[in-house]
């Protein structure tokens, strides 16, 4: 527990944050459907080149190189001590050849050592393992919460869970940021992290149960929140700083990874202190 007393009237505003994540909630399915998301080659399908250098390059000029060929971007990174794989969404083998003449007319030395054709069979494929995943996960999750606490513990939890991938999936749609399979890391991260900190909170708010007759449903979640308010900023922070690193210094590689578990990170945050907590206040209170 911390040190400091904190005494936050969270819960008088719960309505208000409730209707914030149900517009923010409404808003990204909407334009998930309208329009939609920039899968990356490993949802689509597309070519990977291989290429090695005398003196490789770095992945920046390689980049510019090839931009104006590649027109809706591509994943380039390096590997070993010479190579460089590229990954572009464009599968025709006119695009392929496209861009081996503009890195061999570029680079004397670029050797090229490997390259496939990436169908989109497998890209449907994964897109299907990780729904399948994080719909296992939601479940596997909701069965444990209800044996160790309650049923309504155990919804108050998943549903912060289902809100905070939704938006992160909005941000995505919003800014048609290309998604990657390392999307998929963060969003399963994701749930972990707003798991932890809504069960924290859970936790303790099932520890002050005995006086719920005597505080009210509200006094008693606003005195949780109090109590675990000292561990949920230092777990916050200590995430957000290394995740904002990534962001700006990660590079292309790693923006849908370090992006999406940014926004997640404030959306677990904000979903376990307002959403978790004030659907569990709302639901006792009708209870009663």
């Amino acid at each position: 527990m911390s040190m400091l007393n904190f005494n936050f009237d969270f819960m008088k505003h719960r309505k208000l944050a409730l209707t914030i994540s149900l517009v923010l909630v409404i808003a990204s399915v909407a334009l998930l459907l309208t329009r939609g998301l920039n899968l990356g080659i490993d949802f689509t399908g597309g070519n990977v080149i291989q290429v090695e250098f005398e003196n490789r390059p770095d992945v920046a000029n390689v980049r510019e190189v090839i931009s104006s060929i590649v027109a809706k971007g591509a994943m380039i990174q390096n590997f070993g001590e010479k190579g460089i794989i590229i990954r572009t969404n464009e599968d025709t083998e006119e695009s392929r050849e496209a861009v081996i003449k503009s890195l061999t007319s570029t680079y004397a030395d670029a050797k090229i050592t490997g390259f496939e054709k990436v169908g989109p069979v497998v890209g449907g494929e994964l897109r299907r393992q990780a729904i399948i995943g994080v719909s296992i996960a939601l479940v596997a999750i909701l069965i444990y919460i209800t044996l160790r606490f309650q049923f309504r513990f155990a919804i108050v939890s998943v549903v912060p869970l289902v809100h905070d991938v939704l938006i992160a999936l909005g941000f995505f749609s919003i800014t048609q940021m290309e998604i990657s399979s390392s999307f998929i890391a963060a969003i399963l991260t994701i749930v972990g992290y707003s798991l932890n900190n809504t069960i924290i909170i859970l936790d303790r708010v099932r520890e002050n149960w005995g006086s719920l007759s005597r505080k009210g449903i509200v006094n008693l979640v606003n005195e949780s929140l109090n109590q675990t308010l000292g561990r949920t900023i230092n777990t916050t922070l200590t995430t957000l700083f290394p995740v904002l690193a990534l962001c700006v210094w990660g590079g292309p590689v790693l923006a849908a990874f370090s992006y999406a578990m940014l926004v997640g990170i404030i959306a677990g945050t904000w979903s376990s202190m307002f959403v978790a907590t004030g659907l569990l206040c709302e639901w006792q209170g009708k209870k009663n």
